[in-house]
């Protein structure tokens, strides 16, 4: 996870003198290149003699090669449109300008949060999801298991818009998923292999969660939760979660989260149930005891 020294450089501003109220304008411009190559954020900040009132922000990274657009030309547009609205009609300018705050999550925060990765709700990545709730319950701590499979998740677009505001352009069950991650203790990914690598619904979460990365990014985090990657795969060989892994730690490292520990079971396709190989229930016990008791 990259921890970027914020700089920032005044780049346009203007005093605004209307209805005996002064308004201030100012324009800056980020380099965001610690996080992604030659990454430019324009911040546009409208204040009064107390309190900044409204915020827009853009960045380079929203705008296709095919827009005859811009980050740093609309930056000055908007700059542009919000001073003369405010001379015309304040009142009616700054009633529109109302900062919008995201929905509270409603999920209660958990020390352990699994995330089932499996569409089988009854399958092998269920099982051992079962497993670590159990052992978190026995350490003393409180669990929450995701399904991504049950939640409305919109798959990310790429808009980058995350990385003006921390948060997601879609307002759906992913904020909560975010939520009770930034909340956690310890992180649990359970996934079988799809076409060697993690299923859809998983994918599209994982791609969703580059929200929490850009809030980290802009607001920073002192600590996060301890990673635990279970992965099961019906066919011989560790290679076949040669895709799998680095997806996961991909994901985890962008949000950064320290993968402390793999456990990888191949071969399922002859035991068909996990639950019948001899000692891996004590396995993933012992894993999730050990990452909590060294938090």
């Amino acid at each position: 996870m990259v921890h970027m020294e914020k700089t920032r450089e005044l780049v346009w501003s203007r005093s605004i003198e209307s209805d005996d109220e002064t308004y201030l304008l100012f324009l800056y411009r980020e380099d965001f290149s610690a996080v992604f190559p030659h990454m430019i954020r324009y911040t546009l900040l409208l204040q009064d003699k107390n309190e900044i009132i409204a915020i827009f922000r853009t960045n380079n990274y929203e705008y296709s090669p095919t827009v005859p657009l811009d980050a740093e030309s609309s930056a000055h547009r908007v700059a542009e449109e919000w001073a003369e609205s405010l001379q015309k009609d304040p009142v009616a300018f700054l009633a529109s300008r109302k900062m919008y705050l995201p929905p509270a999550s409603t999920l209660l925060p958990s020390a352990v949060v699994v995330i089932q990765g499996s569409p089988r709700s009854d399958g092998n990545s269920s099982i051992m999801a079962q497993w670590v709730s159990d052992a978190a319950r026995e350490a003393g701590k409180t669990v929450s298991v995701i399904f991504p499979d049950d939640l409305n998740i919109h798959h990310c677009i790429g808009c980058y818009r995350c990385f003006n505001t921390g948060t997601c352009t879609f307002d759906d069950d992913m904020g909560d998923v975010i939520s009770a991650i930034q909340h956690s203790s310890l992180l649990v990914v359970c996934s079988p292999v799809y076409t060697n690598t993690v299923p859809g619904s998983l994918k599209i979460l994982i791609d969703r969660c580059q929200a929490y990365q850009a809030a980290i990014v802009l607001v920073g985090r002192l600590k996060g939760p301890r990673g635990l990657i279970l992965g099961v795969c019906g066919r011989r060989g560790s290679d076949n979660f040669r895709c799998l892994v680095p997806v996961l730690e991909a994901f985890m490292e962008n949000v950064g989260i320290k993968v402390a520990s793999h456990l990888l079971v191949d071969d399922v396709d002859e035991s068909r149930d996990i639950a019948s190989i001899q000692g891996l229930r004590e396995e993933v016990r012992g894993k999730v005891f050990d990452l909590l008791e060294k938090r």
